[in-house]
């Protein structure tokens, strides 16, 4: 494992998942121990519901604000606003009229096909389903 400095995405892609836009600041070979994005979800959208059996999970939001559902538990959001999530807990977000940026930190790392499991149907882009 080495120091990773990245200004952006290190390969420039924002990847487009149900209402994400995800852009990874980790790439997977560098992965290590953890796995950080960047999370843009755009005005007027609802998340699905979602957890994760290994991962712990932190949010911190950058821009924006929204509401997030923790356990079915409602949370206003605005910037400089901290989420720490334990494995299990159930989450979705939901927007008003601007987008919500967050940056997102798995610890073990997660990704779209890994540690991700969905309550309802899993939005396109994410395989792993329960």
């Amino acid at each position: 494992m080495k120091i990773l400095h990245n200004r952006k995405s290190p390969d420039g892609t924002v990847e487009s998942l149900g209402p994400y836009a995800i852009e990874s600041l980790v790439p997977l070979d560098e992965e290590g121990r953890f796995t950080a994005y960047r999370v843009r979800i755009e005005p007027n959208q609802e998340t699905s519901e979602s957890y994760h059996k290994m991962a712990e999970e932190i949010y911190y939001v950058i821009a924006g604000k929204g509401t997030a559902f923790l356990d079915d538990k409602a949370f206003i959001l605005e910037p400089g606003d901290f989420l720490r999530l334990p494995p299990g807990t159930r989450h979705r977000f939901v927007t008003q009229e601007e987008p919500l940026e967050m940056l997102d930190i798995h610890s073990p790392g997660s990704r779209p096909d890994r540690d991700v499991y969905f309550t309802g149907d899993a939005p396109e882009g994410f395989s792993a389903v329960e």
